[in-house]
């Protein structure tokens, strides 16, 4: 009959009342006929997939509610490896079609139970033929000793599940088996349900309960819609088996456990597994909530734009990995620097009106008319030092939304699919089927889910372990491969990886956690890529122990503690990664914790976003550490690290934090936009009396863990085993950092130990350039920039030991240099200054030496009080007011004033071969210190060479990065 001679919908409503066989016969009519069949996908083929006692809603039992793609397709794919054990035609390989043959030919179904054939299961395996199918009745059936299962054979519970029950024990030594719609019991003797150690088995529709499978090489087995009651299986050395959709509940310790390297002895199983794995493999493309970063622009269209945030799914809805206040602050701070300048110019020109005023100077009754005219006769051209392109780059608001949007693309987070066609290893991982695959599987309301051990693979692909002490445990050299899982509210970590065990774990929602979401230590080192870690009581990331891994492109945010916390020697290499919204740090580094930190965004962070202490020693690099809510990066007690090319800006407290205890190297970072001090040195770490008013209280931070895991393990370790940290440098460096429009000092130093500042660009910050408070040991300022911040360039209390040497102080709002200490200032350019030049107060006691020292309506140098020392060589240019040297005569015993020279302007070219010989300072051979943009987020950098930071008399500093 022609298609066309009824309705479409009416043939429908025929054919869906055909059977399985009809159905493919009329598929095979005619192209017409074949798309109605397939158009049956909602309605027959559904029916018929439902309907099927021997299977379950393929999405069961996780999302039994989601629908599949095809219903005809999941039918077809529960058929095919519900027939997998028949494949077994080693001896008639010659021949498929004898294989068919032979098979149908010798096939009977024996009837199994009260009206059957047979009255016990022992008495039917004895009578059965292989390939045979025995059809148990419903009832329970026991029996008092092991049975063997010695041929090939179908077993086969009629009823729907929970209808046939079976008290028995098998050992299985055939080579091929299935049994399906059947509750397994333990007997009375043992706990063993089931075993085989040479054949396949398969599983379809079963229940077990109270009891363990065990599976030993070269077997192997498929196991396909089973639920497993305080029930587990053990699996050692097998080279291929899979679990599909299964239940796991009430386990009293690990339900799944695989021991053992997979056999190179495979079974005849293991090509069809295979096979059928790679056709059920779900596709390698992220989802949007996974990997929001490839959809979305990262960080800001431009310094002085509009904020674009880069958006990241959290739970239901979507949040940006800067909160609105959080981007509001960071564009409102943004948006004061168009201002700042102005408003700095029009402060500095109302003070000097009013000193004016009051100083009773011959100058103070000029015009303001004359105001640009004196400026540009007294005017010393200071702007062709060694970082003036770079002060000019800072001025340049296009430049700066260039740098920007290269910071924006260079930190995209990464999809799984693009981190997987760079990294080879990754790749290989994710495409290997070695083991026990584990997919789609529930692991609910027990002690442990899966546990590996002793050189075992297993792959876990779409499962959902919840409510367990553990969810995965790794260890002893054994491999895991985890990706798209769900793990939450385990009692202790969710993922431990321990003794050299490794893997990839990638795509995976891993949150709600009481202990670490991931926790490596003992020499672990897996691979972990793309996963939202978020939500745990404690912290995201635990490496321990010499544990290691690579931790690139996740999402982690909202846990309690650190995002990331190393310690005891963990080393991993943590980049690209979008760290943010932390209750604590971003990222901690603890007790000889090491690290390559490169390229993440950690931001909103309630605490530092790196926290340094207690001998961590990491590699802080080129990270973009931004509006947090305390300080940018932390270095606490006894903390070392080299911290270099960070842009950390926006921080609600100040851009790094150090004690005087700790050895860091601070190197090439832009620090700007801060709340509080753009580098802050103190005693103490909890010393808040230091602190202005709004620094947070850090009293809650415990970073002295005892322990983190299952177990009761602890991070203490034996000291034998690690060595010193590497490179260990003397004394602290601050060198070649961009230190700008932050809102208090630029540097505050209130220390103990020695320092060394270097070749630093200070500008613009709300408050002065640097002060030196407190410094019991030598404080090296040399070769830096310390320009137009809104008080004095540079202040030194009593009893402080600085030494200046090389810089270039200029146009500050108030004196270029306040000392009250001890020292010597040598060699400094100190020039447009809007108070005295240089001005020394109490008991100062300093050598004054070649400096060249010009105040445009004050004195170039000033001496009160007790102040003593000597001032030697020095050239003052003449300033409006006419002033040089002020020194009350009571202290000339105590302060020598020699060879110094004066120079009077009478023209306005004058000026300009002023600050010639030698040309105006800082003096930085070579390139420049630049702005840097956070280049290579996604690459782990290599090891630095870390230049013990120094004073040097004669020429510049340079940090040499191999």
């Amino acid at each position: 009959m022609e298609v066309g001679v009824l309705p479409v919908e009416l043939w429908q409503l025929i054919l869906s009342y055909l059977q399985l066989p009809d159905l493919g016969r009329c598929s095979a009519v005619c192209r017409a006929w074949h798309e109605i069949i397939l158009s049956l996908d909602k309605t027959r083929w559904r029916q018929l997939c439902l309907g099927c006692l021997e299977h379950r809603h393929p999405n069961w039992p996780n999302h039994p509610d989601v629908e599949p793609r095809s219903w005809r397709e999941t039918f077809k794919q529960h058929y095919l490896a519900s027939k997998t054990w028949t494949k077994n035609t080693q001896d008639l390989e010659s021949s498929n079609c004898l294989s068919l043959f032979r098979r149908r030919k010798g096939r009977r179904q024996l009837i199994v139970g009260v009206g059957g054939e047979f009255g016990s299961l022992r008495a039917a395996l004895a009578a059965a033929n292989p390939y045979d199918r025995l059809v148990l009745l419903p009832g329970v059936y026991e029996e008092q000793s092991e049975v063997l299962l010695k041929v090939p054979v179908e077993v086969v519970g009629q009823g729907i599940l929970g209808d046939v029950a079976l008290l028995v024990s098998i050992d299985q030594h055939c080579p091929t088996a299935r049994l399906c719609n059947i509750i397994f019991v333990p007997s009375r003797f043992t706990s063993v349900l089931y075993k085989t150690t040479a054949g396949y088995v398969q599983f379809d529709n079963c229940a077990f309960e109270s009891g363990q499978l065990q599976i030993h090489a070269p077997g192997t087995c498929q196991v396909k819609f089973c639920t497993f009651s305080q029930s587990s299986i053990h699996l050692r050395s097998v080279a291929l088996c899979v679990l599909e959709n299964c239940e796991f509940t009430s386990s009293d310790n690990a339900t799944v456990t695989i021991e053992g390297c997979p056999s190179s002895d495979n079974n005849w199983a293991c090509k069809h597994l295979a096979a059928l794995a790679k056709s059920c493999a779900a596709p390698m493309e992220p989802s949007v909530a996974s990997c929001p970063g490839a959809e979305q622009d990262g960080l800001g269209e431009s310094l002085l734009g509009p904020l674009r945030t880069c958006e990241i799914i959290v739970g239901e809805g979507r949040s940006s990995f800067l909160s609105d206040a959080g981007a509001q602050g960071l564009l409102g701070s943004v948006q004061e620097d168009a201002e700042f300048e102005e408003n700095l110019q029009a402060a500095k020109e109302e003070e000097e009106e009013y000193l004016a005023l009051d100083s009773n100077s011959s100058d103070s009754d000029l015009c303001s008319d004359d105001e640009e005219d004196a400026q540009a006769v007294f005017r010393v051209p200071c702007q062709a030092h060694s970082l003036s392109q770079t002060l000019a780059d800072l001025a340049d608001s296009r430049l700066q939304s260039n740098r920007l949007h290269a910071l924006q693309r260079d930190l995209k987070l990464k999809s799984l699919q693009q981190e997987l066609q760079q990294d080879k290893e990754a790749q290989s991982l994710a495409n290997s089927l070695q083991g026990c695959i584990i997919r789609q599987c529930l692991f609910r309301d027990g002690k442990g889910g899966v546990f590996i051990y002793s050189r075992g693979q297993a792959k876990l692909e779409g499962n959902v372990f919840r409510n367990l002490t553990y969810a995965v445990r790794c260890i002893q050299n054994s491999k895991v491969v985890m990706l798209r899982n769900e793990i939450h509210h385990c009692k202790a970590s969710g993922i431990f990886l321990r003794l050299s065990a490794g893997g990839l774990i990638a795509d995976n929602n891993i949150h709600s956690n009481c202990e670490a979401g991931v926790d490596i230590r003992k020499g672990a080192n897996p691979i972990v890529l793309c996963n939202k870690i978020h939500s745990g009581l404690r912290s995201g990331i635990v490496v321990a122990g010499n544990g290691k891994g690579i931790i690139r492109s996740n999402q982690i945010y909202g846990n309690k503690e650190a995002g990331i916390y190393i310690l005891y020697n963990g080393n991993p290499a943590v980049s690209g990664n979008h760290i943010f919204q932390g209750l604590a740090a971003g990222i901690a580094v603890n007790e000889n914790g090491r690290g390559q930190i490169t390229g993440n965004v950690i931001c909103e962070n309630q605490w530092g976003g790196a926290d340094i202490r207690h001998g961590g020693d990491p590699v802080l690099r080129n990270n973009l550490i931004s509006c947090g809510h305390s300080d940018g990066v932390v270095v606490g007690e006894h903390g070392r690290g080299f911290i270099e090319g960070n842009a950390i800006y926006g921080n609600r407290g100040c851009g790094v934090w150090m004690t005087s205890s700790s050895l860091p190297h601070l190197v090439s970072n832009q620090i700007s936009h801060n709340s509080i001090y753009g580098v802050a040195v103190f005693c103490r770490k909890d010393d808040n009396g230091d602190q202005p008013p709004g620094q947070g209280q850090r009293g809650g931070e415990n970073f002295q863990e005892d322990r983190e895991g299952a177990g009761g393990e602890s991070y203490s370790v034996g000291e034998e085993e690690y060595p010193a940290a590497r490179h260990p440098i003397s004394v602290a460096l601050v060198e070649l950092n961009n230190i700008s429009h932050n809102g208090a000092a630029g540097l505050h130093v209130k220390s103990s130990e020695a320092l060394n500042i270097i070749a630093n660009i200070i500008h613009a910050n709300r408050d002065g350039g640097v002060a030196v408070l407190q410094s019991s040991q030598l404080t090296r300022i040399a070769n830096n920039s310390i320009s137009c911040n809104s008080r004095g360039g540079v202040l030194v209390e009593a009893e402080c030991q600085v030494e200046l040497r090389g810089n270039g102080i200029y146009e500050n709002g108030s004196h270029g240099i306040v000392s009250k200490g001890e020292g010597i200032i040598a060699e400094n350019d100190i020039i447009g200054n809007h108070r005295c030049g240089l001005q020394l107060l109490q008991t100062a006691s300093m050598k004054v030496i070649k400096n060249r020292i010009q105040s445009f309506r004050d004195y170039g140098i000033a001496l009160f009080d007790e102040a003593r020392g000597l001032v030697q060589e020095n050239i003052i240019f003449q300033g409006r007011s006419k002033k040089s040297i002020l020194r009350p005569l009571s202290n000339a015993e105590d302060c020598f004033l020699q060879n110094n020279v004066l120079l009077t302007f009478k023209k306005r070219f004058d000026t300009e071969c002023m600050l010639t010989n030698p040309p105006a300072r800082p003096h930085i051979r070579g390139r420049a210190l630049e702005p840097r943009t956070v280049a290579g987020a996604q690459r782990v950098s290599s090891i630095t060479t870390r230049v013990d930071g120094g004073c040097h008399n004669h020429g510049s500093i340079f940090c040499t990065v191999l």
